[in-house]
């Protein structure tokens, strides 16, 4: 019996002294195993001059825009609106009926005029002294009135022909021949478009670095690829204590009316003066929270006895990536300047940042390049 259990813990034994000897040698063997070379795209880091720039948004308002209404209630008698051209101030757009009031001054008229005739016959008379001077002076006051009267209702005629304010281009009319309208009542949308005010809002903090008379750059989405310019004619003098933000107004040129007023805007304006930094693609930062980190790639020669997946003798250089943390600054589209800690020339990986790691081989593969587009702009704009 003695034997038996101590052969069956010599077995036992033997076995596991098996499996631990193997553990070991394949731990050995995934240790020493040589790691595949990681693919990744580069960028050579480079020097070039920005300035320093602000960008913010904004939306276009025409310097004069209204809808045209009436002082006036009345009949739509006849419209002269012509939808979407330029009009200037003064032209007619819509006459109301005014026969009644017509008719009303008509009246008025005959009114003031025998009122005049008795006021002169009553003042020549008082000076005769054959009535007193007090009825000369009421009578004088009837024709006065009478007078006030007819001019009141010139005005409530002129009322009724609805003119344009201002220049400016017509909109679409809103009123249709014989409809009534009460005072109040629009029209038609009048804009003037030459020139036009371009609306953004700025942080406190840039309080001083934007000036009337500053140089400003507007995009807009509907028409890619154009840059229309102007400056600053009006900085709002309070800061909303809410936002912590001030408004600033531009003035643009608009002679082909491409820009309309609510239409948004992408804004730039220039703060300093133009600057040497190092670029590279905003894809080869690693941001981290302790810190951004770019991966160098380093060409350096391989070490004694590496061996690849088949265990076949490596020789000569290869390319490892080292990671180096950097100070970033401002970004301009698809690029962002580092201010310190890498220098212009330096190869950087632009992709496959996460299965990096110091000291790790890499393959570049650059046959989808990174974007370096400074002011992109997307396909479906």
């Amino acid at each position: 019996m003695i034997l038996m259990l101590i052969a069956v813990v010599v077995i036992f034994g033997g076995v596991f002294a098996v499996k631990a000897i193997m553990s070991k040698g394949m731990n050995d063997f995934f240790d020493t195993m040589p790691q595949p070379a990681a693919t990744v795209t580069d960028w050579t880091a480079k020097q070039e001059e920005w300035i320093d720039a602000q960008q913010a948004v904004g939306t276009f308002v025409a310097i004069n825009g209204t809808d045209v209404t009436t002082e006036a209630g009345g009949v739509v008698r006849s419209l002269s609106i012509d939808v979407g051209k330029p009009v200037k101030a003064g032209t007619v757009l819509a006459q109301l009926n005014t026969a009644n009031e017509l008719a009303v001054l008509k009246s008025l008229e005959a009114s003031a005029k025998l009122a005049a005739v008795q006021r002169d016959r009553w003042q020549a008379l008082a000076r005769d002294k054959l009535v007193s001077q007090a009825e000369a002076e009421e009578r004088a006051t009837v024709a006065a009135t009478s007078l006030a009267q007819v001019e009141a209702q010139r005005a409530l005629i002129a009322q009724k022909t609805i003119r344009a304010p201002f220049d400016g281009v017509l909109g679409i009319r809103k009123v249709n021949l014989g409809q009534y309208l009460n005072p109040g009542d629009a029209i038609v949308s009048l804009q003037a478009l030459d020139p036009i005010y371009l609306d953004f809002t700025l942080p406190e903090q840039r309080v001083g670095q934007v000036l009337p008379g500053a140089k400003i750059r507007a995009t807009v989405d509907a028409l890619p690829g154009q840059v229309f310019e102007g400056e600053v004619t009006a900085v709002e003098p309070q800061i909303d204590p809410a936002t912590r933000n001030f408004k600033v107004q531009a003035t643009l040129a608009n002679g082909e009316y491409n820009l309309r007023p609510g239409a948004f805007a992408h804004v730039g304006f220039d703060t300093g003066d133009a600057r040497k930094v190092v670029v590279v693609p905003q894809t080869a930062i690693s941001f981290n929270p302790y810190g951004n980190a770019v991966y160098v790639i380093q060409e350096v020669p391989r070490a004694e006895g590496e061996r690849d997946m088949q265990g076949k003798p490596l020789t000569g250089k290869k390319l490892i990536v080292r990671q180096r943390f950097v100070t970033t600054g401002a970004t301009r589209g698809d690029l962002i300047a580092v201010v310190e800690g890498l220098k212009p020339g330096e190869r950087v990986a632009t992709t496959g940042l996460l299965k990096l790691r110091n000291d790790a081989e890499v393959v570049i593969n650059n046959k989808v390049p990174p974007v370096t587009d400074a002011q992109p702009t997307p396909e479906n704009r």
